[in-house]
């Protein structure tokens, strides 16, 4: 379980990342992903399993490839 947790975390940390990287906000984010702000929150505290479906819209909201978005999650 702490092992999912890590992997759940450094997702979100990746994400906030790159959001703080394009100058957004989580809202913005969120709107650009076509998702909910408390959603993203949750994203980036490492609380959701993303799907890979959200993942795709994540990657494009963030204008990054799937594979710069996942680079250092493993």
């Amino acid at each position: 379980m702490a092992t999912n947790y890590i992997l759940l975390k450094k997702f979100g940390d990746r994400v906030q990342s790159l959001r703080n990287q394009a100058g957004i906000s989580q809202e913005k984010l969120a709107e650009l992903a076509e998702m909910h702000r408390t959603y993203i929150s949750g994203i980036e505290r490492g609380e959701r399993n993303v799907s890979l479906v959200n993942i795709m819209r994540l990657a494009n909201a963030l204008n990054v490839s799937v594979s710069k978005l996942m680079k250092g999650i493993d």
